[in-house]
């Protein structure tokens, strides 16, 4: 009766509960380690190249219009403003310039214990009072190039229609008579019939010449001229006598965190460490040029050697066109002072050896030491700013890009436009 009552204890049951190492022993064991952890076998599958895309695919990346449009509105805005503005912010451009090259002059002078004021007004008025001397020294030469320059250019042409070895008249002379045949011939046919009467006949006489129109024009355009030149002058004065003032304000501007200030005066060191250097060479490269032709042109028997040479160094500093118009100008004035063609070409062919020597040899070794900018980006800029400021553009094209190029270096949201503008 008691053997009916007990129930039977599961083997599995029992076994563990009579030895629990049993039990213990299977769940502690370690599981088997696949064949992936292997020490032999590599940790990482090998990354198999992705198969080209095929013919006719397009990439699809996002392009946020909005702000592509808000950036282009943004800058034909800008361009427009610089446009309108231009007797603006052309004096500010070269007072830029003049302060970033003679800063570091002036800082020499305070450490002489002169005061910041002091050293600028005596940089200045030296700057002015050699370029005002020198110019008082050359004005003789220089008038005398500049009204040869018209009576060259009818030599030439006269010395071409001889050469040609036939007296009959060139195609523009040809033209010009047929033109004024046909004048002549429709003023006959078109003579008004007898007036009518309470018709009131009408004549058209073109309006004389009037002197007083010129002269105004010209001396407005030199009051103008001389206007912006003191502009330019106080603005200089007044920025070198301020010293670091306003670098200070624009760091303070930027922020208050450190790293906006390291940024902000990182790029106002590179911005005018660049301006330094691209000034100097270009000081340095115009002095060579202008040297170089006066001895070469005093060497070919050119008159006024040292008036060709000045101008040689200061159009140099035109990247592109200063070059041809000296080597143009040069071959005419040799023209009518010899009368050859032989000595034209040797005198045209001196100056653009000498520009094509510094400017494909020197300039470049020495600019690609103080600058980043690619030379399609140069020849761009000078373009565009040419454009926009005429010869003052082509002046102050290279070195406002490049500091528009430090800027976007160091800034985040512009680097891809100092990717264009680089190297």
């Amino acid at each position: 009766m008691t053997h009916a009552l007990t129930s039977p204890v599961p083997p599995a049951a029992g076994a563990d509960a009579l030895d629990p190492g049993a039990s213990a022993a299977p769940a502690s064991a370690p599981p088997s380690e696949p064949e992936a952890l292997d020490s032999d076998a590599p940790l990482v599958p090998p990354i198999e190249p992705e198969p080209e895309p095929p013919p006719g695919y397009q990439f699809n990346a996002p392009v946020d219009v909005r702000s592509l449009s808000l950036a282009l509105l943004a800058l034909f805005a800008g361009i427009a403003v610089l446009h309108w503005a231009a007797a603006v912010f052309i004096p500010v451009a070269v007072s830029v310039l003049l302060t970033s090259a003679l800063s570091p002059l002036v800082t020499v002078l305070q450490r002489w214990h002169i005061p910041r004021w002091l050293g600028a007004a005596f940089l200045l008025l030296g700057i002015v009072g050699g370029l005002g001397a020198t110019a008082w020294q050359l004005s003789d030469g220089a008038s005398q190039v500049v009204e040869s320059l018209p009576v060259a250019a009818k030599k030439v042409r006269d010395k071409l229609r001889e050469q040609s070895g036939n007296k009959t008249p060139s195609t523009l002379e040809t033209v010009q008579k047929a033109a004024t045949q046909i004048e002549q011939a429709a003023a006959e046919n078109a003579a008004p019939p007898a007036t009518k009467r309470g018709v009131q006949r009408v004549q058209i006489e073109s309006a004389p010449l009037n002197i007083r129109a010129y002269l105004w024009s010209g001396t407005m355009g030199l009051l103008s001229a001389v206007g912006q030149f003191t502009v330019v002058v106080f603005l200089t004065f007044f920025a070198l006598a301020s010293g670091d003032v306003f670098r200070r304000k624009l760091v303070r501007i930027a922020g208050p965190s450190l790293e906006r200030k390291k940024v902000t005066v990182h790029v106002l060191n590179e911005i005018s460490g660049q301006i330094q250097r691209y000034l100097l060479v270009q000081v340095l490269t115009s002095v060579i040029v202008g040297v170089a032709t006066g001895l070469a042109y005093a060497a070919l028997g050119l008159q006024n050697p040292a008036v060709w040479g000045v101008f040689a160094g200061v159009l140099n500093l035109v990247p592109y066109i200063g070059s041809i118009i000296v080597t143009g100008a040069s071959a005419l004035v040799a023209f009518l002072q010899f009368g050859t063609f032989d000595m034209a070409l040797a005198v045209g062919s001196a100056s653009l050896v000498i520009h094509t020597l510094v400017g494909n040899l020197l300039t470049p070794w020495l600019t690609s030491r103080t600058s980043s900018m690619s030379p399609v980006a140069v020849f761009v800029s000078v373009l565009a700013w040419g454009w926009l400021w005429g010869l003052w553009g082509l002046l102050l094209g290279i070195p406002i890009m490049m500091g528009v190029k430090a800027i976007c270096d160091r800034v985040e949201d512009l680097n891809a436009v100092g990717e264009l503008l680089g190297n």
